[in-house]
């Protein structure tokens, strides 16, 4: 009877994973959450309502002062010429890197991110150089015949412009490659044999399935916009002056740590309104899928 028995092979149990509940996995990083951006954030705010005296002075004077309006307008103003400018000259460079052979891709790749290692100051004083009147960019412009006198190209709107696209990019180009690489080439083939023409399929089926890398880039790149100092003071004076050249000659010079404190508190209370507005627009999938 019992060779009759059918053969049972013995069932290997899986060893069982305890996992931590709790929070005293997560409590590492929430110390240093708290240390480096929750304790910055609320000293901030208590200085920008108690210093010199408490209440909202500092705020009343940002809002209601011309002066300081211009500059969160000349701000916001930028970084949104920026970030445009920075999305139209990324996707063709993004584009040539999804579709290049990935040996040469890999090389032009690496060119991109050795530009972002390249020192900050180092780059903008290059740019200073290039964009003067007696710089290379107008004295070529000049001997081929193309202007009769040097264009202004520095210490305005344009300069700031020009230096803060080549600085942003990589960080434009970086999340808009692993968007169109992700892209079915054959998408693009089916839709040319249906009859679409090149600019149908680029606006009807490319940049729609590329909008998580253009939106991932840019918020990346207007988020950084915002902030930036020394491009902008360098290239673009007095008279183009953003906020953090604002925020940082309050307190470096004026040792007006409230008025400061309250600009820099508005300049982060918009950028994650933004970023919440973007979440809640694209999606959480779609922002963070082509990085």
């Amino acid at each position: 009877m019992s060779g009759n028995l059918p053969h049972r092979t013995p069932v290997l149990q899986k060893p069982v994973v305890r996992t931590r509940r709790g929070l005293g996995g997560a409590l590492p990083a929430l110390i240093l959450v708290t240390l480096f951006f929750v304790v910055p954030v609320v000293a901030l705010l208590l200085r920008s309502v108690t210093e010199p005296t408490p209440g909202l002075q500092n705020y009343a004077i940002l809002f209601g002062d011309g002066t300081y309006a211009r500059v969160f307008f000349n701000t916001f103003l930028v970084a949104s010429i920026v970030t445009a400018v920075t999305v139209i000259v990324a996707f063709p460079v993004a584009w040539t890197l999804a579709i290049m052979p990935p040996a040469l891709g890999s090389i032009v790749f690496g060119i991109i991110i050795l530009s972002m290692w390249t020192n900050l100051l180092t780059r903008t004083y290059a740019w200073m150089v290039l964009l003067q009147r007696t710089g290379v960019i107008n004295r070529t412009l000049m001997d081929i015949g193309l202007i009769n006198e040097p264009l202004p190209l520095i210490n305005n709107l344009t300069g700031v412009t020009i230096g803060m696209v080549y600085i942003m990019l990589p960080f434009m180009i970086l999340p808009l490659v692993g968007t169109l690489r992700a892209i079915d080439p054959m998408t693009l083939r089916a839709a040319a044999l249906c009859g679409a023409s090149p600019l149908d399929a680029f606006r009807r089926i490319l940049l729609p399935l590329s909008l998580p890398g253009i939106a991932a880039g840019g918020l990346m790149v207007f988020v950084m916009s915002l902030g930036y100092f020394v491009t902008p003071t360098l290239l673009g004076g007095t008279s183009n002056m953003m906020l953090a050249g604002m925020i940082a000659q309050m307190i470096q010079s004026l040792l007006n740590w409230g008025l400061g404190s309250a600009a820099a508190f508005i300049l982060l209370v918009v950028t994650m309104a933004l970023y919440a507005l973007q979440l809640r627009l694209v999606g959480t999938q779609r922002v963070t899928g082509g990085v």
